[in-house]
């Protein structure tokens, strides 16, 4: 009996410990979320400016100091920006130039990245080391090379220059490369053995295994095709091959200064599309994003 009541007895000074553990770990935890909050506040504050300035006439948003909530609020800018812009037109455009070279992402950088990362063939890891090696080469750099080459090609002023360029990138490759590599290589073995050919193995096996790796290069190429602005600029000649980005950079620009009402509301309509998105995939976002490269 004395053994097992010694057994069942805590040590001495056990209740002491556990509490003074959970008082620091109570008194820890609001000094972790004020620097937290703070962060938040800093990456919010930008949105929650733009929201509030697309309902401010042009003098209050001018007005110094500032002020974040507006006096008289007024949806002014936003009639204005349906009026000055064609905006189905550059809607559309986006809208297609952004699925259009979203899809060729998820297709052809899907393929090279099965390819390179369970096939075997000559030149498999020279060709992965150009795909590293482009992503180190800068956009800018390789701008005025691609404009000369599709200009050759002639499709500038054609909706078919905007895309073609963009319908496969290096970090796509990249991307899918890592998170295919980590599958397991027995169920390609065992497709093969059952006489499935590359193609069915990739659509019926490695496809529905990548969903969240394709989520976020979904995500990030819409994003990016979104929002391109530099590109559509110089490749499209006239206003009915303008994206959104073009034109509000066009309309908010005045002979002397810039309209920052309408500059800010239409921000917030190019803003829509792609929360909604993100907010639609945003699981497989993160799966995708926690999960590639992991072996």
């Amino acid at each position: 009996m004395s053994t097992l009541s010694t057994l069942q007895t805590p040590p001495p000074g056990t209740d002491r410990s556990l509490r003074r553990r959970r008082i620091r770990r109570n008194w820890g935890q609001p000094w972790l979320y004020i620097p937290l909050a703070g962060a938040l506040l800093l990456m919010v504050a930008p949105f929650l400016w733009m929201l509030s300035g697309s309902f401010k006439p042009e003098a209050d948003i001018r007005r110094v100091p500032p002020v974040l909530i507006p006096t008289s609020p007024t949806t002014a800018n936003y009639g204005e920006l349906f009026s000055t812009l064609d905006f189905t037109s550059m809607f559309g455009n986006s809208l297609i130039v952004a699925l259009a070279v979203t899809a060729g992402n998820l297709i052809f950088c899907s393929m090279l990245g099965y390819a390179l990362a369970k096939l075997e063939f000559r030149g498999q890891r020279a060709v992965f080391l150009l795909v590293l090696g482009t992503l180190m080469v800068p956009g800018l750099v390789t701008f005025v090379p691609l404009y000369v080459l599709v200009a050759n090609m002639q499709l500038t002023g054609s909706l078919l220059g905007l895309i073609l360029p963009f319908l496969a990138t290096p970090f796509g490759v990249f991307l899918m490369r890592q998170f295919i590599s980590t599958l397991p290589d027995e169920l390609i073995d065992a497709a093969r053995v059952d006489g499935c050919r590359e193609l069915a193995i990739f659509a019926k096996i490695i496809l529905p295994l990548t969903k969240p790796a394709l989520a976020t290069l979904g995500i990030i190429t819409f994003l990016g095709s979104w929002n391109n602005f530099l590109w559509p600029l110089v490749v499209a000649q006239n206003e009915s091959q303008y994206t959104l980005p073009v034109g509000l950079a066009l309309a908010s620009s005045g002979q002397s200064f810039t309209r920052f009402g309408i500059l800010l509301a239409g921000a917030m309509v190019v803003l829509l599309p792609v929360m909604i998105v993100f907010l639609i995939f945003q699981r497989q976002f993160v799966a995708g994003i926690a999960t590639t490269g992991l072996k």
